[in-house]
C-alpha cells in the first residue's frame, strides 16, 4: 500500500507544478495584453528616448518581427483604426482621446504580437501608435522625428488622413521620400541591406466624387504649376516626383467613416457601426497582412533583441543634429560596414612583418585599401549620403596607415641603430687588433658595410646610411693612421726578438744577421730623415708591409687569433731546442771520448 501511495503523491505534485506553470504563463501573457509606450518624448519635447516598459516587451520575441506603423494629423482616428484592426475594443487597447490634446505621446506598441505566416515562415507583427502630427506644445522637429523613427522601423506604414490629402501632408513626407530614394532598389534577394516601409495611403472619406481613391492621390502627387518660383511648392514638386516614380512601393485605400457620432465610436459595437465600413475595414485587415514583411536590416531579418538593438541605434542617429537627416541615418546603417571594411584592411596590413621598405608598405597599403574599397561598393548603403561614409572610411584607413607608419619607423630605427652599434663594435674590435693586419680591416670592414645594407631596412635607412659611411670612413682614417705606427713597433720589437733567437737560442748566425740587418734599417732611417712618417713612402716599407700581410692575415689563418698560442708553442719548442736538444748533443760528444779511451787503454799489455 505504501508504493501506490507515493505514486499518488508524485503525480498530484506534478500536476500542481504544471498548473502553477500554465498559472505564470496565463498571467505574463495576460499582462503583455496592453499597450506600451517604446518612445517617449524629453522633457522639452523636441527629441525621443526610449521607455523600458514596451522594451521588455519586444525582447521576448524569438521569431522575425515586421512593424505596422499609423501616422498621420493628431485627433485623425489613428488609435481607434489601430483597434480595429487588433479587433479590440477601445477599453482594452490602444487609448482613445476625443480631447484637443494628443492621447498618444510619443511610440506606443501593442504588447502582444499578432503570429502570421509569411512565405512559409512564422513572422511576429507589431503594431505601432504614433503622437499624430501638428497637435499643441510640439515643434515641428519633434514631429520629424516621430515621422522618421516610424519610417525607419515599419515593414508597413499606414498614412491615416481625414477627408483629404493636403500639401502639408505630402511635404511631411519628405523624409520617407528621401530615405527611400537612398535604399530604394539598392540590392535585392539575400543581399538585401534595408528595405524602406512600403507606404499605404488610407483616406477616411464617405464620398470621392466618382473617382477611385488612386486616381485622388495621383491626382494629389501631380506637379503643381509655381510661375513664382516659389521656393517651398518646389520642394512639394520634388516630393511629388518621387512620390510618382515610387508608385509600386506605395497602394492607396478608403475607407468611410464608421459612425456619424465619432466621440461615441467605442461604445458601440460592430452591428452598430456603418454597414459598408464594417466591409471595408475588413478588406483593409486583409489587405494590411498580404503587405506585410519582415523588417530586414543589413541582409537578415530581426528578432526582439536585435529590433530593440536597431530602435535604439536609429533613436540615437535622429536625436544626433537639429533636426534628423537621412545622412545621419545612413552612417548608422554604414558603421557595420565599415567596421567590416577597416578590419579587413588591418588584416591585410598585419600580413607585412616590420620594419619593411616605404615602397613595400605603401604597395601592400594599395592592395589592401583596394580590398576595403571594392567591399564597401558591395555592402554599402544608400546612394547619395554614401558619399560622406566612404569619406569615413578614407579617414579610418589614413590613421591606421599612419599608426603602421611610426611602427615602421620605430621599428625601422630600432634594427639600424642595433646594427649600427655592432659594426661601431666591430669597427671598435678591428681598431684594437694585437697584430695589426689592413687586409683583415678591409675584410671586417666589408662584412660590416654588406650586414647593415641587407639588414637594415625601412624609413630609418637612409638616416643610419649616412651615419654609418661617416663611421666607417672615420674608423678607416684611425686604423690607417695607427696601423703605419703599430707596423713599426712590432717590426723594431720582431727584429730584436729574432737577434736573441738566432744569437741564443738557435745559435744561427744567418738569422741573426738578417734581424740586425732590419733592425738597423728601421731605427737608422727614422734618425736619418728626423720622422717616421717618411719611412712609409719608401718602396723597402711597402715590401716589408707585403710580407708582413702575407704572414699575419689570411682567409686560411689569421695570426690575430692565435698569436698567444703560437708565442707559447714557439717559446715552448725554444726551450726544448735550448735544453733537451742541448742535453744529446752533449751526450753524444762525451760517449765517443770514453770508447777510445777505453779502447787505447785495453791495447797496452796489462801489468800488475
Amino acid at each position: 500500500m505504501g508504493w501506490p501511495r507515493c505514486a499518488l503523491a508524485l503525480w498530484a505534485a506534478a500536476a500542481m507544478v504544471a498548473m502553477l506553470a500554465a498559472a505564470v504563463g496565463e498571467s505574463d501573457a495576460g499582462q503583455l495584453e496592453r499597450a506600451f509606450p517604446i518612445v517617449e518624448p524629453d522633457y522639452g519635447h523636441t527629441k525621443l528616448r526610449l521607455s523600458k516598459q514596451g522594451l521588455e516587451a519586444i525582447q521576448r520575441i524569438k521569431t522575425p518581427i515586421a512593424a505596422v506603423s499609423v501616422i498621420g494629423p493628431y485627433r485623425s482616428g489613428k488609435s481607434f483604426l489601430l483597434n480595429q484592426l487588433l479587433s479590440l475594443s477601445c477599453d482594452k487597447g490602444f487609448g482613445v482621446g476625443h480631447m484637443r490634446e494628443t492621447k498618444t505621446k510619443g511610440i506606443w506598441i501593442w504588447g502582444t504580437p499578432v503570429e502570421v505566416d509569411v512565405d512559409g515562415s512564422k513572422v511576429s507583427v507589431l503594431y505601432l501608435d504614433t503622437e499624430g502630427f501638428e497637435s499643441i506644445g510640439k515643434s515641428n522637429v519633434y514631429d520629424d522625428r516621430i515621422f522618421a523613427l516610424a519610417a525607419v522601423l515599419s515593414s508597413l506604414l499606414v498614412y491615416n488622413l481625414p477627408e483629404t490629402i493636403r500639401e502639408a501632408d505630402i511635404s511631411r513626407l519628405s523624409f520617407a521620400v528621401e530615405l527611400a530614394e537612398e535604399f530604394y532598389g539598392r540590392v535585392k534577394g539575400q543581399d538585401v541591406a534595408f528595405e524602406p516601409a512600403k507606404l499605404l495611403w488610407l483616406i477616411q472619406r464617405d464620398f470621392l466624387e466618382g473617382k477611385s481613391v488612386q486616381q485622388m492621390v495621383d491626382e494629389a502627387l501631380q506637379r503643381v504649376p509655381n510661375s513664382n518660383g516659389d521656393k517651398y511648392i518646389d520642394e512639394v514638386n520634388q516630393i511629388r516626383d518621387s512620390l510618382a516614380i515610387m508608385g509600386d512601393n506605395s497602394t492607396a485605400f478608403s475607407l468611410p467613416q464608421p459612425h456619424l457620432q465619432r466621440t461615441k465610436l467605442c461604445d458601440l459595437e460592430d452591428q452598430e457601426l456603418e454597414p459598408l465600413y464594417v466591409q471595408r475595414r475588413d478588406e483593409l485587415k486583409q489587405l494590411v497582412a498580404s503587405m506585410i514583411k519582415p523588417k530586414i536590416v543589413q541582409g537578415r531579418t530581426l528578432n526582439g533583441k536585435e529590433f530593440v538593438s536597431f530602435l535604439g541605434q536609429i533613436l540615437e542617429a535622429l536625436n544626433k543634429g537639429e533636426i534628423p537627416s537621412t545622412g545621419s541615418l545612413v552612417e548608422v546603417f554604414n558603421k557595420g560596414i565599415l567596421e567590416r571594411c577597416l578590419k579587413v584592411y588591418t588584416e591585410r596590413m598585419e600580413i607585412v612583418g616590420l620594419p619593411v621598405s616605404v615602397d613595400k608598405l605603401q604597395l601592400v597599403h594599395g592592395l589592401a585599401e583596394d580590398e576595403a574599397r571594392k567591399l564597401f561598393d558591395k555592402q554599402h548603403f544608400g546612394k547619395h549620403y554614401a558619399a560622406q561614409s566612404f569619406l569615413n572610411l578614407d579617414e579610418e584607413i589614413k590613421k591606421v596607415l599612419r599608426s603602421y607608419g611610426l611602427a615602421n619607423e620605430y621599428q625601422s630605427s630600432k634594427l639600424c641603430e642595433a646594427k649600427f652599434s655592432e659594426c661601431e663594435e666591430k669597427m671598435d674590435h678591428l681598431q684594437a687588433l694585437k697584430l695589426p693586419s689592413m687586409a683583415k680591416f678591409n675584410a671586417g670592414f666589408l662584412r660590416c658595410n654588406q650586414s647593415f645594407e641587407m639588414e637594415c631596412v625601412g624609413p630609418a635607412k637612409g638616416s643610419y646610411e649616412h651615419r654609418m659611411s661617416k663611421m666607417l670612413a672615420r674608423s678607416r682614417a684611425l686604423f690607417i693612421r695607427e696601423y703605419n705606427n703599430k707596423l713599426f713597433n712590432w717590426l723594431v720589437i720582431f727584429s730584436l726578438t729574432m737577434v736573441v733567437i738566432g744569437r741564443f737560442v738557435v745559435k744561427l748566425l744567418l738569422l741573426e744577421a738578417a734581424a740586425w740587418v732590419m733592425f738597423i734599417f728601421l731605427e737608422t732611417y727614422t734618425r736619418l730623415f728626423w720622422s717616421s712618417k717618411s719611412l712609409y713612402y719608401n718602396p723597402v716599407w711597402h715590401a716589408i708591409v707585403s710580407s708582413w700581410e702575407a704572414i699575419v692575415y689570411s682567409p686560411v689563418l689569421d695570426l690575430d687569433r692565435w698569436a698567444i698560442p703560437i708565442v707559447v708553442m714557439m717559446s715552448f719548442l725554444a726551450v726544448y731546442w735550448r735544453c733537451i736538444g742541448a742535453r744529446g748533443r752533449i751526450g753524444r760528444s762525451v760517449l765517443p771520448l770514453y770508447n777510445g779511451s777505453f779502447r787505447s787503454s785495453s791495447g797496452r799489455p796489462r801489468t800488475d
